[in-house]
């Protein structure tokens, strides 16, 4: 069993795409979850930090704590360091006592303390609320960062109201992008989704209705990767593709306020989703507002909705679709 250390505020949204990776993710307490296990491409999600090997489970005390791991059978030699999380601020448990308690029990068994470069690293984290926990494991997997590294403003072509690159992650993992797999993005804009879909190993493929995105995508499709793509010109409602030519589709709808949009929204939404339900068999659609009746009606089954707020004038409504 794993335990996950889920980043953001949003559990439900980071449980639902820690299971792209996991097996059996279960929410346990504010900031966690455990897994039954994790794949190689664990450090693909952004919406996860680490999974550790659980040793036990108890109340967010020191006593507790200590308690667990003296209990522990430990079939590990080398060096360790101790790390005490209280999630969020949510136990005020003092991490600092947790650290130098959890470190003797350790010397006692033989370990040598080593904080700058351990082999090995005891996690102790701490959660409160209702279901308030304390859970000690061994550090197993860290997901890789960096997406602060691709801000959408340090790229060749930027637009206001580029995705930001950790949730742009999130979603093509949970569209199912991975090596082997295709993944279109057919209202691309500026590529960011293509780009996460891209570092992730999956083919991908774009498509927008302007000549400029289509040539600022490429752009930015050229300083992020170095494996190959396809971005055409075209448009989303009448897709230049054969049928169940890719795996997963994965778009950030324009919003109304911020964008040209010829012709009417709801018609265009649903002549999307008409043309990608032919050309794919799994969706995930981002807008300003939820469009699960207009999927409902072109055929889709919703599988997960998700409300993500971005500012007092901005929330993003995230439907994940099957055919």
């Amino acid at each position: 069993m794993y335990v996950l250390e889920l980043a953001g505020q949003d559990d439900e949204f980071a449980t639902y795409e820690a299971r792209q990776r996991a097996s059996d993710v279960t929410h346990v307490a504010p900031g966690l979850a455990t897994a039954r296990g994790i794949t190689d491409a664990f450090a693909d999600l952004a919406f996860t930090h680490r999974a550790s090997e659980l040793v036990g489970q108890g109340d967010p005390t020191v006593s507790d704590a200590r308690a667990i791991l003296d209990a522990a059978t430990i079939e590990r030699e080398g060096t360790v360091a101790v790390r005490a999380v209280d999630v969020r601020a949510t136990t005020g448990v003092d991490t600092q006592r947790v650290e130098r308690e959890l470190g003797d029990v350790l010397v006692e068994r033989g370990f040598a303390v080593d904080l700058d470069d351990p082999d090995h690293e005891v996690r102790a984290l701490f959660s409160g609320g209702e279901d308030g926990t304390c859970l000690v494991s061994w550090l197993a997997a860290e997901t890789t960062r960096g997406f602060t590294a691709r801000k959408p403003t340090d790229r060749p072509f930027f637009q206001p109201g580029s995705m930001d690159p950790m949730l742009a992650r999130a979603l093509v993992n949970i569209a199912g992008a991975r090596p082997s797999a295709t993944v279109l993005d057919p209202m691309c804009g500026t590529g960011g989704i293509l780009v996460e879909a891209g570092l992730v190993g999956a083919d991908i493929v774009g498509i927008d209705v302007q000549r400029e995105m289509v040539e600022g995508t490429r752009a930015n499709l050229d300083d992020a990767l170095d494996g190959d793509y396809e971005v055409l010109q075209g448009t989303a409602g009448a897709l230049p593709l054969a049928g169940d030519s890719v795996d997963a589709v994965v778009f950030d709808l324009p919003y109304g306020r911020q964008s040209k949009i010829a012709g009417d929204l709801h018609q265009l939404v649903a002549d999307t989703l008409g043309e990608v339900r032919r050309v794919a068999p799994r969706c995930v659609i981002v807008g300003d507002r939820p469009w699960t009746r207009t999927a409902s009606e072109m055929g889709w089954t919703a599988e997960a909705a998700f409300t993500r707020r971005v500012h007092k004038s901005l929330t993003r409504y995230i439907l994940v679709l099957r055919r």
